[in-house]
């Protein structure tokens, strides 16, 4: 198997691409309006092609009418389908975040000052995690609602009956 050389790779591609552009321009139709320009008899000879001066509009096509449709009572709701495939997160959902707005920028004191908050809580972040201490945010767990006695609760039970008999229009 013969390996062509660079120059020869050259050589044939320009000739590919001439051979293009020769079969493009054939391809292509020329409208014919105005005679060639005659060059003067000192230039060179070269190829010329004529040059159109046919108006774009004599082949542009025109609708027919077009009406206007009421719109229908129901609009339409773009989130009325939902898919039902739920994904997973991933390593990439779990580690994006999404950049910061420029008001979020210039109230947190701009990029460098952010970059080194972003520092230091990672560096305290590794430090935790080394030292084996908990966890700087931790989730909140609710206690049990406190439980009242016997006689708590017939007080409390007294003291509804009370209000609502405090509440209650008088009888005629």
């Amino acid at each position: 198997m013969a390996v062509a050389r660079r120059g020869t790779q050259g050589a044939l591609l320009a000739g590919m691409l001439l051979a293009g552009i020769a079969q493009a321009q054939q391809a292509a139709p020329v409208a014919e309006s105005d005679p060639a320009p005659v060059p003067p008899a000192d230039a060179p000879a070269v190829a010329t092609a004529p040059i159109s001066t046919a108006l774009p509009q004599d082949n542009v096509t025109t609708l027919g009418e077009v009406r206007a449709l009421k719109p229908d009572d129901e609009p339409l709701d773009l989130y009325r389908f939902k898919n039902p495939v739920k994904f997973g997160d991933n390593r990439f959902s779990r580690d994006w975040s999404e950049p910061p707005s420029p008001e979020q920028v210039s109230m947190g004191g701009g990029y460098i000052m952010m970059g080194v908050v972003k520092g230091v809580m990672a560096a305290a972040k590794g430090v935790n995690k080394l030292t084996g201490g908990p966890a700087q945010i931790q989730a909140a767990v609710a206690r049990p609602p406190p439980e009242l006695s016997a006689e708590q609760q017939q007080r409390a039970l007294r003291f509804s009956q009370e209000q609502d008999a405090g509440d209650a229009p008088p009888a005629k």
